[in-house]
């Protein structure tokens, strides 16, 4: 199926995904859901094909982490300001990110990631980025819930150390 297809079908559960995501990241000053859900079908467009619903949905989840950390960029170059990470005390239960600066950092600290376990970094995509539940998530990765949530901890983990400055594991398997 082509995006343009896909998107009527899964366009509700998208703008639901992108609102949840936007508020909690912050972002909802300036980038409205819509255009967020937008932007993602413009770069989910230029694909002549997908696989089904899961593969777009997991495009979608990675579109979306591109936009905002994009948004992000172009918010602190502006204002060229921004505060340092603090605190990832909330981190048993997702990365904080109070900032776009540390959407920044978070964003770098996944390309370190997605070079040593791309599963990982897909997971970090879905859960965090795209909200997916674990029952989403392991759908639309095409892997088992136990193995969302073993994931799951081992990528928060690593983004802890990442984060906190720590050199992280090279070893992530």
């Amino acid at each position: 199926m082509t995006a343009q297809q896909m998107m009527p079908l899964l366009f509700d559960e998208l703008r639901t995904r992108a609102r949840h995501e936007r508020r909690r990241l912050r972002a909802g000053e300036t980038l409205q859901t819509t255009a967020l859900v937008h932007e993602a079908y413009l770069r989910l467009y230029r694909s002549p094909s997908w696989q089904g619903e899961t593969h777009f949905l997991r495009a979608a989840a990675l579109a979306m982490r591109q936009i905002l950390v994009d948004h992000a960029r172009r918010k602190l170059a502006a204002k060229r300001g921004g505060g340092a990470v603090e605190s990832l005390d909330e981190l048993p239960f997702e990365p904080p990110v109070a900032n776009d600066e540390q959407l920044i950092e978070l964003d770098e600290a996944l390309q370190r990631l997605s070079q040593l376990n791309p599963r990982l970094t897909h997971l970090i995509e879905c859960r965090f980025f795209a909200g997916y539940s674990e029952e989403e998530t392991a759908r639309v990765l095409d892997i088992s819930e136990r193995t969302v949530r073993r994931d799951w901890i081992k990528a928060k983990a690593w983004l802890y150390q990442a984060l906190a400055g720590a050199p992280p594991a090279d070893n992530v398997s």
